[in-house]
């Protein structure tokens, strides 16, 4: 299992290229790199870049793993681009991000997603899953039929479209997908900390969708209160929440194999929970109660670190200033000594 990180994430200037980047993460002592779109190696998919950027990931010895887009039909209209690439059809934009990802970069894991974060929107709304112009179960049936009209291109190229566990859709979901339109050219980008927002025990979770996981997005968090609301806030990992050596341990036995990729992200942003909410909970069918328990478990935890003075409460936290580069760094050293002590940790590079 060889670390790496999310190629949007990673601190670097703003106008390096893809090249630099693999060069950055190199630097750092990361063994991969997992750009979140092919349009951020290439926004014209430009074959020859493609093929450099590949040539440059094998030389370093790094993984290599890119993106495509929203797979959500209610959500094409944010992305204008990937229309363009398609001459104005969204879905023969995809089609050429398949092909060339796969064509000139030798890419077959894909990463995809099914809504954007809403930011500036009120509450709930930040989530596509509380869209009243377009009810969930609508969304989820337009999702699926969507991805069976990629499906034969996927399964021509022998690629994987990786749906992320992102903030609006839940990990049952999101194995549903996978299991309906079929795991030959469906997997799972598990990102560890978004599934707490849906309600769900990372470690339960990881349990779901471990069968069909290709691609990570890996990052801790703590929970709390802000302002009367009770919410999620990302740490860097180790320093959060979550049991890394019972993910760890059920993602290497289903996947040896599974590149580590950490998606550093800020404190600032609180994103809300409703598990005494009706209407939060109304939206939720598939919510266990036990990992609710174990949510509210996780909860009372990171208090009792703050009343010990062992963690700063939540409003010290967000206003702690952001290091992506130690964010980094401190996650990667936590995933090695995890898997030190899962006795795995063959291969893993120790700078």
């Amino acid at each position: 299992m060889r670390i790496g990180v999310d190629g949007s994430k990673i601190p670097h200037e703003a106008g390096d290229s893809a090249v630099r980047i693999l060069e950055r993460a190199h630097a750092m002592g990361l063994e991969g790199v997992y750009f979140r779109s092919v349009m951020d190696v290439s926004p014209t998919l430009d074959r020859g870049l493609l093929a450099e950027v590949r040539s440059c990931a094998d030389e370093l010895g790094l993984y290599l793993q890119m993106g495509l887009a929203k797979v959500n039909p209610y959500a094409a209209a944010e992305a204008p681009q990937v229309r363009r690439l398609g001459d104005g059809d969204y879905t023969r934009g995809m089609v050429r991000m398949i092909e060339a990802a796969h064509e000139a970069a030798g890419v077959t894991e894909l990463w995809v997603a099914c809504a954007n974060y809403q930011r500036g929107m009120p509450g709930y709304y930040v989530f596509d899953r509380f869209r009243t112009d377009a009810p969930w179960p609508d969304q989820l049936v337009a999702i699926e039929k969507f991805l069976r009209l990629l499906a034969p291109v996927a399964r021509d190229h022998g690629v994987h479209l990786n749906i992320e566990t992102h903030e609006e859709i839940t990990s049952y979901e999101v194995v549903r997908l996978v299991e309906a339109v079929g795991p030959d050219v469906l997997g799972v980008t598990f990102d560890t900390a978004n599934v707490v927002v849906r309600g769900e025990d990372p470690v339960a979770a990881a349990r779901r969708v471990a069968p069909y996981t290709r691609a990570t997005h890996l990052r801790d968090f703590v929970l709390g209160e802000q302002d009367g609301v009770f919410g999620r806030v990302f740490a860097p990992i180790g320093q959060g929440s979550i049991d890394w050596d019972a993910v760890l341990g059920i993602l290497h036995a289903a996947n040896p194999e599974l590149p580590l990729s950490i998606e550093n992200a800020g404190p600032t942003l609180h994103l809300p929970i409703g598990l005494d909410d009706p209407a939060w909970l109304a939206v939720h069918p598939d919510l266990d109660q036990a990992e609710v328990a174990r949510i509210r478990e996780m909860a009372a935890a990171y208090q009792a670190r703050v009343d010990l003075g062992e963690a700063l409460p939540l409003t010290e936290l967000r206003a702690v200033p952001y290091d992506g580069d130690r964010f980094i760094e401190e996650s990667a050293q936590a995933l090695r000594a995890s898997l030190a002590r899962l006795g795995i940790a063959e291969g893993v590079n120790a700078r």
